[in-house]
């Protein structure tokens, strides 16, 4: 049955107000709230009359719409609930609807094997459940995968109107690698669903172009003026050639060999990967699937779910490309230092004078902090001081979470320098006289190669004063150095005045960055 828009308005009004228990609620109270909810949703002023809001009450007390509200009046004046806790909100299905429901599931399960019919059969497991549940008052026994609470779903409705009436849209759009939005003028095709999370496909040209707009991601829409562009390909067979949403139109499918381990094949054969999978090969220890699809960020991310249960045979890139997630998720394992293991390092660095932390840094981070220092070093064999107030981008880069906690425990709290060598400058035994007596040197080598990396030699105890040269030559005489050597992604870090000798190894791939640490009081 199909009711009166403004009276449901009408009814959740007065259903609002008889909830608030702080105030009492008179008729011409409820009549003013109503006219104000009205007013609200339709946009315009609308008279209610005393009549018609003591009809609604009647209403809802009856079982005419299966409220049975106990709705009662004190003092002869005050409308509100009997029970505090009651809500027309609260109420379920209604005995009639309920058996109207039941013969639209009865009827709909009929064509559940029907391929026509395959897009409700999702919908009727939920009405066949949802009936039994309120039939015999249990719990849903079918729990379907749905994310409520993800950003963008609100846009759905209209970008679905937009699609079906061939409207164009002018949309705002902000990517996770862009830093401001951007809005331009879109020809919505399509709403796809993958893995949970919702995308716009459309063109931004010649509807040729295919493009794909995170829904999560799309910050207004609004229909354009601009005459729409109908979409010049068949959709379906676009994205018959990958798995997920990510499609590169000239680019033709591979042949994709995968190794699946005995424990996890019968999950892969009864739920494929995509519908052109197929089973090459079966032995003791597992099968060999086939895929034919173009390689992708989705594909990458699929057999990496499987984790060591899943290898890639071919192609030789798409091996490569896992094998490098593979590792960089080590190395990001590596690299999760603990403050307790930092402050047993930071202990041994006051009475030693030097201290080795490996793992500070992720081969990424090196690698990243590498391309960015030569973006502007043109002459990669000077030394070149990096400029802070100019280069906003070094400190990001370098100021990882390990950085902050050593410099936490150090009690240092800003980088005063930073200076690229090319190579380890050529020094016989001495003392950084120019630095402050407080300060920390923090060496970074960027070589991945450990033939590349220079050790040093320093004397521990000789980082409180500035020590004249015979005073050196006694030391050196009567002291044993301690070698200090870091891996790659691992830091070198002394106090500023340490007697110290560094010994290069080989000249080739041992650049480094050298950080200064001070305490600004």
């Amino acid at each position: 049955m199909a009711y009166n828009k403004n009276a449901l308005i009408r009814y959740k009004t007065i259903d609002k107000c008889l909830q608030n228990r702080y105030r009492k609620w008179t008729l011409d109270d409820l009549i003013e709230a109503c006219s104000d909810a009205l007013y609200e949703y339709e946009g315009k002023m609308m008279n209610v009359s005393k009549r018609t809001i003591q009809l609604d009450i009647q209403t809802m007390r009856s079982d005419k719409l299966g409220y049975n509200a106990p709705i009662i009046v004190v003092d002869k004046k005050y409308y509100t609930y009997e029970d505090p806790e009651y809500s027309i909100m609260n109420v379920g299905i209604s005995p009639q609807d309920l058996k109207k429901i039941s013969e639209s599931v009865a009827f709909l399960s009929q064509f559940k094997g029907f391929s026509h019919f395959k897009a409700l059969q999702e919908v009727v497991q939920k009405l066949e459940d949802h009936v039994y549940s309120h039939q015999t008052n249990t719990q849903p026994v079918i729990d379907f995968e749905k994310n409520d609470h993800l950003k963008g779903l609100d846009f759905l409705d209209i970008l679905h109107k937009h699609i079906l009436q061939h409207h164009s849209i002018l949309i705002t759009y902000q990517s996770f690698r862009s830093r401001y939005p951007n809005t331009f003028v879109f020809y919505p095709y399509l709403l796809k669903e993958y893995r949970n999370r919702w995308f716009l496909i459309g063109s931004r040209t010649d509807g040729k172009n295919i493009v794909n707009l995170a829904l999560d991601r799309i910050i207004s829409v609004e229909k354009s003026h601009k005459p729409f562009v109908s979409c010049q390909i068949d959709l379906k067979k676009y994205y018959d050639v990958a798995i997920g949403v990510t499609i590169q139109p000239h680019k033709k499918p591979e042949v994709v060999k995968l190794f699946v381990n005995r424990k996890i094949a019968p999950y892969v054969e009864t739920k494929p990967l995509h519908h052109t999978q197929q089973t090459l090969e079966r032995n003791q220890y597992g099968i060999i699937i086939g895929l034919q699809v173009q390689l992708n960020f989705e594909l990458e991310k699929a057999i990496l779910s499987f984790g060591d249960h899943m290898q890639v045979i071919a192609p030789l890139r798409l091996k490569n490309n896992i094998y490098k997630r593979l590792t960089n998720a080590i190395d990001l394992y590596n690299t999760n230092l603990s403050k307790e293991s930092i402050n047993r390092i930071i202990t041994k660095l006051n009475i030693k004078s030097c201290a080795v932390i490996n793992y500070v840094y992720t081969k990424r981070n090196i690698r990243n902090i590498t391309k960015h220092i030569h973006s502007y070093v043109k002459n990669k064999k000077e030394i070149v001081p990096i400029d802070l107030s100019h280069d906003e981008e070094i400190k990001p880069k370098l100021l990882n979470k390990n950085i902050e906690w050593i410099q936490q425990f150090l009690g240092t709290n800003t980088i005063s320098k930073i200076t690229f060598y090319p190579k380890p400058p050529q020094k016989d035994w001495h003392q950084r006289i120019e630095l402050k007596s407080t300060s920390y040197i923090v060496q970074i080598y960027l070589s991945e190669r450990k033939q590349t990396l220079p050790k040093m030699k320093v004397i521990a105890g000789t980082h409180k004063k500035i020590l004249p040269p015979d005073k050196i030559d006694m030391i050196l005489d009567n002291s044993v150095p301690i070698e200090c050597r870091t891996q790659f992604g691992g830091i070198l870090i002394m106090k500023a005045y340490t007697l110290q000798q560094q010994l290069l190894h080989t000249e080739k791939g041992s650049a480094y960055i050298e950080i200064i640490l001070e305490k600004q009081i």
